[in-house]
């Protein structure tokens, strides 16, 4: 089944959960979604079977460019950190291969065994969750999100900027198909750093 409607929050169409094999690239579940960093979009949206490897072909999007260099990050500084803001925006924006990437550097920089590995984690495989569906993987979308929601499961309320309960929220409606489109990274921003419109 594929649906193409909005995702009642002034989204544009977007499709979720191909029933064929046929990978495509996603689009943005919400493209007026407020930006939390002004890093300049990749290329294309990379999803195996549509497009060049990003970093191993020659035409991939960041082939040659360096990996930025991670630390764990600072739990309340986290507003702070460039990185993990575009990241957020890579997730929002359907890049969902280019934002593991982003979250992986933190993961393995925290330490997986950590609270913040976890979280990271988490978001790693929601990521890889979406990235599954637009591969037409449900079985494997559907394993990737059961792990993400385990592990969300014991977070505080609130981490890193994020309503945990609201993204779980909308994680499990998303794979139960009472949502359209994937569940979007609202952060909570103080007044010094705005969302970017």
């Amino acid at each position: 089944m594929s649906f193409i409607e909005p995702d009642g929050q002034g989204g544009t169409p977007s499709v979720s959960r191909p029933s064929q094999k046929n990978a495509f690239e996603p689009k943005p579940p919400n493209p007026q979604w407020p930006r939390y960093s002004s890093h300049p979009w990749p290329a294309y949206r990379f999803v195996p079977g549509v497009f060049p490897h990003p970093r191993r072909h020659p035409k991939g999007h960041s082939y040659g460019q360096r990996e930025p260099a991670f630390s764990a990050l600072v739990l309340d500084q986290w507003q702070a950190n460039d990185v993990y803001l575009f990241g957020v925006d890579l997730y929002n924006f359907a890049f969902w291969w280019e934002c593991h990437e982003i979250f992986e550097g933190f993961w393995r920089a925290a330490g997986a065994k950590s609270d913040q590995g976890r979280f990271f984690q988490a978001l790693i495989h929601v990521a890889a969750a979406n990235l599954k569906v637009c591969m037409g993987s449900s079985s494997a979308a559907d394993r990737l999100t059961k792990a993400a929601l385990n592990r969300f499961h014991v977070m505080p309320h609130t981490y890193m900027g994020i309503d945990i309960r609201v993204f779980e929220r909308d994680i499990q409606a998303y794979a139960n198909n009472f949502r359209m489109t994937p569940a979007l990274i609202r952060l909570q921003v103080s007044a010094d750093h705005p969302a970017e419109r």
